[in-house]
């Protein structure tokens, strides 16, 4: 089964690369959906978060790869978009992109936690929902 790819447009993107704050769900183990309000990025392609090792995100993802988020305007909370789609979990590069997101939404690296094992999680875009 081929999955068809959403495009966001440029509002869209400007939504998720401001520094307005996300809210990731994820599917648990019981079926439940678990959300999360979280750091947001976008790379152009996909949506991307960033998270440990050992949290509930990368665990749940791991079993049910199907997530959504939701970012809405600081400014203007009717202007938002909600992102459905694909996730996967990428380790290469997670440090430097927390660090990116960290500075992005505190003026600051992110404090790294001694063991701490950073994980992008890259969700592919399938469904767009935007405000209309």
């Amino acid at each position: 089964m081929t999955t068809k790819t959403a495009t966001l447009n440029d509002r869209h993107a400007e939504l998720l690369r401001s520094d307005n704050i996300a809210v990731v769900t994820t599917i648990g183990a019981d079926g439940v959906p678990q959300q999360t309000p979280t750091w947001v990025d976008f790379d152009g392609d996909h949506v991307l978060i960033n998270t440990a090792e050992g949290r509930v995100k990368p665990r749940n993802i791991r079993r049910n790869a199907t997530v959504s988020v939701c970012v809405v305007d600081c400014e203007d909370p009717y202007n938002w978009v909600s992102v459905a789609g694909t996730a996967e979990l990428v380790h290469e590069g997670a440090v430097k992109h927390i660090h990116k997101l960290s500075r992005k939404y505190t003026g600051d690296d992110y404090p790294l936690q001694s063991g701490e094992e950073r994980v992008i999680v890259r969700i592919t875009p399938e469904r767009v929902y935007p405000r209309s």
